[in-house]
């Protein structure tokens, strides 16, 4: 359970906490409304922790969302899942990791943007070799980085506030927000929208499920433990970061940042800040790597891919192939496109494909499948809660930016005819092998 929790603090814990914090906190313009953000998408998160803990213990087998929508609603929308993780979410999400750590890492030793992106692309490959080598080589990276990244975060909380390093009165007035904040509603939209991305990947865990001892108990524990970890690991480092810098002087998140490490550090605040980011964008990086390929290697065991992701490497027992083709996906999108451009068009239909995953429990609980070893506790309130808040985020997210928001769709879309044309005319194998890897991880 320790490793398989460690993914998920791994990969949920990245960038977001150093960037999103200055605009939430400058828009919502009061201490209170960003502690409530915070708690809200943290109770949606855990909701949704506890939902999916029940569908790994019913599909205790590799592929995550796409096992449980194929196992709800068919191979077509478990296909588009799928389609859209190895194009878009995955992919994506592995090369705007690596583009962070690299621009962070060439604040330290001033790379040119050619070599902003060399550096991403070397790491992405870097960490898809150790991943290729071993899952317990990977799981260790992972579990390592973790503890480095939780270290470091305390470090600087424990510091800043030991050491009164900051002001108190930097959460006065509590309530009241800034005269200079813009409307609430709009504020809590980009609000909610930053803590989401902060969160993102929780749900990847379960992409895991066929590599893990005892499934059906471990990863319900792991989802809940890795989540509310991430929750206060948030809330108290959105916290310092206030108690650091006054809200009024907020202007971005790398100056946030700069600022905090600035107050913390003195002038080579800057520095030991990039460090910081650097161990904790190279855990998340990590953690996607080593859990995204599981859904092609899923995928094609039912016949609905390239044949050759299903085959696991005869000396070191990992889905070599599929590991490889993930992080070459990714190294392309990194010479595409910047930061920005690969993260803005994904986020919606990511969104759509989770609130789709919550709501396969409903159909599964209705249908003639065993009783899972673990049962979503509270249902089925705790799925409403979460498909609720879903709906609202989904709704402030296409008034937004409708423009990406619909590219998303558009570009999964893409898939149906492949899948009708293509895929669709194979005879699915009968559950071949379940995927169950012989290998382990504790």
């Amino acid at each position: 359970m320790r490793t398989a929790a460690a993914l998920i603090v791994g990969e949920v814990i990245a960038v977001g906490i150093f960037l999103t914090p200055a605009g939430m906190a400058k828009q919502l313009g009061s201490p209170m409304w960003l502690l409530v953000v915070w708690l809200a998408m943290g109770a949606m998160a855990l909701c949704g922790a506890l939902c999916y803990g029940e569908l790994a213990a019913r599909f205790p087998e590799a592929g995550g969302g796409y096992v449980y929508l194929r196992e709800a609603f068919g191979p077509a929308l478990a296909f588009m899942y799928g389609w859209m993780a190895f194009l878009v979410m995955d992919p994506g999400l592995t090369a705007a990791l690596a583009v962070g750590l690299a621009t962070y890492a060439g604040y330290i030793i001033d790379l040119n943007p050619y070599g902003t992106k060399l550096l991403a692309i070397a790491t992405i490959l870097a960490i898809a070799l150790i991943n290729i080598r071993g899952v317990r080589l990977g799981a260790w990276f992972v579990r390592v980085l973790m503890f480095l990244k939780l270290g470091l975060l305390a470090f600087v909380i424990l510091w800043g506030v030991g050491f009164q390093l900051g002001h108190w009165s930097n959460f006065t007035p509590f309530v009241a927000r800034h005269p200079d904040s813009p409307p609430l509603l709009g504020a809590l939209a980009g609000g909610l929208v930053g803590a989401f991305f902060s969160f993102a990947g929780w749900w990847d865990l379960g992409k895991l499920a066929g590599e893990v001892k005892d499934p059906a108990r471990t990863l319900p524990k792991a989802l809940t433990l890795g989540v509310l970890t991430v929750t206060v690991v948030y809330i108290l480092t959105s916290l310092v970061f206030v108690y650091l810098v006054p809200l009024e002087q907020v202007t971005s998140g790398e100056t946030f940042a700069a600022q905090a490490g600035e107050v913390l550090f003195g002038r080579a605040g800057g520095t030991v800040f990039s460090l910081i980011v650097v161990v904790a964008v190279l855990g998340s990086l990590a953690a996607v790597v080593m859990s995204a390929p599981r859904v092609y290697f899923a995928m094609a065991r039912d016949g609905l891919f390239i044949p050759q992701v299903a085959a696991i490497h005869p000396r070191f027992e990992t889905p070599a192939f599929a590991i490889a083709l993930q992080a070459t996906l990714a190294s392309v999108l990194v010479l595409a496109g910047t930061f920005n451009d690969i993260i803005s068009y994904f986020v919606f239909v990511v969104i759509v494909f989770v609130a789709l995953t919550i709501v396969a429990l409903f159909k599964l609980r209705r249908g003639t499948q065993p009783e899972a070893g673990y049962l979503t506790p509270g249902y089925p309130v705790t799925p409403i809660v979460f498909l609720v808040l879903v709906t609202l985020l989904l709704v402030l997210l296409a008034g937004n930016n409708r423009k990406q928001a619909f590219l998303g769709v558009g570009v999964v879309l893409l898939g149906l005819p492949f899948y009708y044309f293509v895929f669709s005319r194979k005879e699915l194998s009968k559950k071949v092998d379940k995927g169950r890897a012989s290998y382990d991880v504790d």
